[in-house]
C-alpha cells in the first residue's frame, strides 16, 4: 500500500488555515512530501470569500462586530462561514492518478472518499452532479450544489473546492457539524432586513448540517475527522503517516499568512 501523509491540526485562524494549506501543496508538488490530507478547525470562526468573488459582498461591520475573521481562499467558489465544522484539504502533485482528467473527474474520486466516510457517521447522502439545470446565484456558497458535490435530500452538506498550480493540486472542503447554517447571512450586504431574512430562508432550504442529516445527533470534531481519514485511507489504499509541517513548510506558511492571505484584497497567489 502506498503511504500519505495524515496531518490532524488545530484549530487556527483563517489566514494560517489557507497558508498552510498553500504550503503544503507547493511542498507535494515539488515531491518534497508524500501526498497529504490534512483535517482541521478554524478559530475564531471565519468567512472565507473565493478566489475572485467580491469583497462588496462582506458586511464588513456586522463581521467586526460578531469578532469574526474574513480571508481569501486561493480557490473558487463562493462564501463559506467556518465554525463548528471539519474542514479537509487534500494535496497531490498534479499528475497523480486521482488528479487525471481534470477537476471534474478529481472531484468525482476525491468525493467517493468523502462519501464513505459520511456513511461510516451514518449519513444518508448523494453525489450530487450538476452539470446542467437552472443556475442560481448569490454569494453563499452552500446554496449551490455543483459537480460531484455531497448532498442529503438534495441539500448540500459537503462543499468542496479544488485549484491548480505549479504542478500541484488543492482541494478542500467543508462539513458542517452543527449548529445554524444560515450565520453566513449575518455577514453579508444584504439592502435591508427583510432581503438578509429571505436570503437565510433559502440557505435553510439548499444546505443542511451533519446534525440534520443525523437526525439530531450530533459528532464530535475527532470522530468525524477519523471517519474522514479511514474513508480516505480504505477509498485509495494507502496507510498513513502521521504528522506535522516540515521547517520548510512552515516558514513558507509564515510567509503566505503574512504577503497573501492578510488581506482579502490580495487576488493572486504569491509568486
Amino acid at each position: 500500500m502506498r503511504q500519505w501523509r495524515l496531518i490532524y491540526d488545530m484549530p487556527t485562524s483563517g489566514a494560517r488555515n489557507m497558508a498552510v494549506d498553500e504550503a503544503i501543496m507547493a511542498a507535494v508538488a515539488r515531491g518534497e512530501k508524500l501526498p497529504t490530507l490534512r483535517l482541521y478547525d478554524w478559530s475564531p470562526a471565519c468567512l472565507s470569500l473565493g478566489y475572485g468573488q467580491k469583497t462588496g459582498d462582506v458586511d464588513f461591520a456586522r463581521l467586526a462586530r460578531m469578532g469574526w475573521e474574513v480571508v481569501r481562499r486561493p480557490t473558487g467558489g463562493r462564501a463559506i462561514l467556518h465554525t463548528d465544522e471539519l474542514t479537509y484539504s487534500i494535496a497531490l502533485p498534479e499528475n497523480h492518478p486521482i488528479a487525471n482528467g481534470g477537476i471534474v473527474e478529481s472531484y468525482r474520486r476525491i468525493s467517493a472518499a468523502l462519501m464513505l466516510g459520511l456513511a461510516k457517521l451514518g449519513a444518508p447522502v448523494a453525489a450530487d452532479r450538476r452539470d446542467d439545470g437552472p443556475k442560481l446565484t448569490g454569494p453563499v456558497c452552500f446554496e449551490v450544489p455543483s459537480h460531484y458535490e455531497i448532498t442529503f435530500d438534495g441539500r448540500k452538506l459537503l462543499g468542496s473546492a479544488q485549484t491548480r498550480r505549479r504542478g500541484g493540486v488543492l482541494q478542500h472542503g467543508t462539513l458542517p457539524l452543527f449548529g445554524d447554517v444560515s450565520r453566513i447571512c449575518d455577514t453579508l450586504g444584504y439592502p435591508d432586513e427583510a432581503a438578509r431574512a429571505a436570503a437565510k430562508a433559502a440557505v435553510h432550504q439548499r444546505a443542511a448540517t451533519l446534525e440534520e442529516a443525523l437526525g439530531g445527533r450530533v459528532v464530535p470534531w475527532p470522530k468525524a475527522a477519523q471517519a474522514v481519514a479511514l474513508a480516505f485511507a480504505e477509498t485509495f489504499a494507502v496507510t498513513w503517516v502521521e504528522g506535522g509541517l516540515t521547517p520548510e513548510e512552515e516558514n513558507a506558511a509564515e510567509r503566505l499568512e503574512a504577503t497573501v492571505y492578510s488581506s482579502v484584497e490580495r487576488r493572486r497567489l504569491a509568486e
